[in-house]
């Protein structure tokens, strides 16, 4: 038997840090929502009891190091379950850019090995254990769009934003999230309004929204890559209504109402980003 999973990209509306943890991470507070651009998974059921994984890219392990594998793992264990799976992964989201594309992959894991093995377990259940898998799991389980505290597993489900379009674009680099927040000085960096943000996803203000798109680590990521900030000049050079880099970088994201001005950011970026991507808000959850 096969399960077809998709496993959607997000987007931070909004990003801030406000302590470090004993732990070695971050508490966070920010909004986070999801992107019509997926991977896709095929599940297919190994009565050897093994997990294969079968990542169709070249940065993208074929072992425990992939999350979809670890997702797969700790729910084999946590409910003894004597069957495998074969994993493949078709990758569509970029690798190591700040759209979650490696939790997104654990969590459709989660979710479509639910249904393959009958668990029945709610996607509440699933989300708790997605959290032993990363920060971001929980959110990619659930879906939609939703206030993240904690390490980023604490979830308050937060109503979709108002339809528009969104253009990704990532340098040719990659960004390791641990260094970005390792480097990050919360007594100097610029913190952003959290819940000027709230308000204004729940008052479908489209323009309230781009005003308050803030995070946190571009006061690391931007020093560090200074294209970064060069896609964001050009972004909003075009007309973008709001413009963000998302989670660690390098990815940045803008919004806008209008197809012709998104059309134009993406023919326009395409000149010196590979990786360049026009797709839809979903903002509602699985």
């Amino acid at each position: 038997m096969t399960i077809i999973v998709k496993a959607p990209a997000k987007i931070n509306l909004v990003l801030d840090a406000t302590a470090k943890r004993t732990d070695g991470y971050h508490d966070v507070h920010m909004v986070m929502t999801t992107v019509d651009l997926a991977d896709r998974l095929e599940l297919t059921e190994l009565p050897s009891g093994e997990i294969r994984m079968n990542a169709q890219h070249a940065y993208v392990p074929n072992d425990e190091r992939n999350l979809a594998y670890k997702a797969a793992a700790v729910l084999k264990k946590k409910f003894d379950i004597q069957a495998g799976v074969e994993i493949y992964l078709e990758k569509q989201i970029p690798v190591a850019a700040g759209l979650a594309g490696g939790s997104s992959d654990a969590a459709a894991t989660l979710r479509g090995l639910n249904d393959l093995w009958k668990l029945g377990l709610t996607l509440e259940q699933l989300a708790e254990i997605g959290a032993e898998v990363g920060s971001d799991v929980p959110f990619c389980v659930m879906g939609g769009t939703a206030i993240a505290t904690g390490r980023g597993e604490k979830l308050e489900k937060l109503m979709a934003p108002p339809p528009c379009w969104v253009v990704l674009a990532k340098p040719t680099i990659g960004v390791s999230t641990a260094d970005v927040y390792g480097a990050l000085d919360l007594t100097t960096a610029k913190r952003p309004d959290v819940e000027a943000m709230i308000a204004a996803v729940k008052a479908q203000d489209f323009t309230a929204i781009c005003q308050s798109l803030g995070n946190v680590l571009e006061s690391v990521t931007l020093p560090m890559h200074p294209e970064v900030e060069q896609i964001k000049d050009f972004m909003t050079s075009c007309g973008a209504e709001g413009v963000l880099m998302s989670g660690s970088g390098p990815t940045v994201f803008a919004l806008t109402e209008h197809e012709n001005r998104a059309q134009r950011l993406y023919n326009g970026l395409r000149g010196f980003c590979n990786e360049v991507y026009v797709v839809r808000l979903l903002g509602e959850n699985h």
